[in-house]
């Protein structure tokens, strides 16, 4: 009996993959570097389906049909390149590689090309959903030669999450296109659950709303167009109360939130593209900035402890609690929009770089369910886009027609954003007055002020780099690039 799947790796991750596939009537094969977890899944989950448990590389290969698949679930970096190393030597032509941990898309892209050199296809797909996404049904991203879906793609689809009938599975784009995209579902996740958290800390610190009463008010939001996953846990984490202690759990969790790295990569990778994903940098300097205990812990003695005593703008005042209540929920929608906005901007960025034909509508609709960011607002963002077509592929950097040229630009979210705009605007003078940080409240509310605004303060910007540095500067009355001779007659010249 020959494998349909090979999967090395069996930490939870790679075990709930192999399970998954097991239990779609797949037969596995399975190998760790540690026997001892190969055998403990066999022994714990043999139940699933049909597995062949192997002791080596070489026999993990043996035991597979052709084109043999053979997928990583190892920690990124190095050791994805060793198991790769182990792995060339005993396939064939035509067999298939994928990376399905959260590697670097360069990585991939670099894998990727020296592969095909030897005849090998190596996939990177992203695979979002945690732990029990894996097991039951994972939100997936494969990237990849296009051909090498056709012997992969339907094992993918069979285990990914289903909305609607849909598979939470389509091929991507080539070479990294898979892993990129999933680095930028990463990065919205980030400035999602940073936007809850300024929600969380404007109702307590400027409304006066305890943890249970919060949680009872995402209940409530999560009956509005804001339903998603991340609210449902939200209030969760926020009803649950700490045993030893009897208070709110949220109070005894010590406020430093750790990372991993995929934010980080994408706030980059927006500077590399120009791509302004403020939004998402912002969240990823709030945990930068919660883990600095040493010099929070210094500021407090230095600087002043807690939020200012300032009293909310009067407007704020007069205001009733509902009223406060709603505005919060307005100013975290639209800031939620502006995340979506600029990540989806910033995947048209990469495909004009990177030369990928990506679909912002059928990656939007891979998203609605399995993975973390999963929300009834991505069925919207899919459908503003055209709705999910796996056969429409754009020329690379470009969009496909009808599709907006910024998700903000679709009609069903310029109308929200200007009916939140001046519950948006109070929020965050209310926390500004108040000494309560939103960075991505408030560097959200800039972007979008900033694309409407009909001058910006960038050509003073450019100016001055014309003066000390002779960048030169465009014009609005006539073509061409100048530069103004600023240390002699001040004349200007055509460069």
């Amino acid at each position: 009996m020959k494998a349909d799947i090979g999967v090395t790796g069996l930490a939870v991750m790679g075990a709930n993959l192999a399970r998954n596939f097991a239990r779609h009537g797949y037969t596995v094969a399975l190998h760790n570097r540690s026997r001892a977890r190969t055998d403990a899944l066999v022994a714990e989950h043999g139940e699933d389906g049909t597995f062949i448990p192997t002791e080596t590389l070489a026999e993990l290969v043996e035991s597979l049909a052709t084109p043999r698949r053979v997928l990583l679930m190892v920690q990124a970096g190095r050791p994805v390149d060793d198991v790769i190393d182990q792995l060339v030597p005993l396939l064939e032509a035509g067999d298939i590689v994928i990376d399905a941990g959260n590697s670097h898309y360069e990585d991939t892209r670099r894998r990727e090309a020296a592969l095909a050199a030897k005849d090998l296809h190596f996939v990177g797909i992203g695979v979002s959903g945690g732990e029990e996404g894996a097991l039951n049904g994972p939100a997936i991203m494969p990237g990849g030669p296009r051909e090498s879906y056709e012997a992969l793609g339907p094992l993918l689809e069979d285990i990914s999450a289903k909305y609607e009938g849909d598979p939470c599975c389509a091929w991507i784009g080539t070479d990294g296109a898979g892993h990129f995209v999933k680095m930028v579902h990463n990065g919205i996740e980030y400035a999602d659950m940073q936007v809850i958290g300024e929600a969380y800390d404007l109702l307590r610190s400027v409304g006066g709303v305890e943890p249970a009463e919060q949680a009872v008010i995402f209940e409530q939001w999560n009956r509005t167009e804001l339903r998603s996953y991340l609210i449902e846990i939200t209030a969760d984490v926020l009803s649950q109360v700490d045993v030893a202690t009897g208070q709110p759990m949220v109070d005894v969790i010590v406020d430093e939130a750790g990372q991993k790295g995929t934010g980080r990569w994408t706030a980059i990778s927006g500077l590399d593209l120009g791509a302004p994903v403020a939004a998402i940098a912002e969240s990823v300097f709030a945990r930068s900035l919660s883990s600095q205990t040493a010099a929070r812990s210094t500021a407090r003695e230095v600087l002043g402890a807690g939020a200012d005593d300032v009293s909310a703008p009067q407007e704020l005042q007069d205001r009733d609690h509902e009223a406060f209540v709603e505005d919060v929920r307005l100013a975290l929608y639209a800031s939620k929009l502006v995340s979506y906005a600029q990540g989806l901007d910033m995947l048209s960025a990469a495909a004009a770089q990177y030369g990928w034909s990506l679909d912002l509508g059928t990656i939007a609709s891979l998203w609605r369910n399995g993975c973390i960011i999963r929300a009834d607002l991505l069925d919207t963002i899919m459908k503003a886009y055209g709705g999910r077509d796996t056969s429409r592929h754009p020329e690379p950097g470009t969009l496909a027609e009808g599709q907006p040229l910024n998700l903000l630009f679709a009609p069903e979210f310029s109308q929200a954003l200007a009916a939140a705009v001046p519950a948006w605007r109070r929020v965050v003078a209310a926390a500004v007055s108040a000494g309560v940080p939103v960075p991505v409240f408030s560097s959200a509310l800039a972007y979008y002020d900033g694309l409407r605004r009909d001058r910006l303060p960038a050509a003073l910007t450019q100016g001055l780099r014309d003066y000390f540095g002779a960048h030169t500067y465009r014009r609005v009355d006539r073509e061409g690039t100048f530069h103004t001779l600023w240390s002699g007659d001040r004349s200007e010249i055509s460069a």
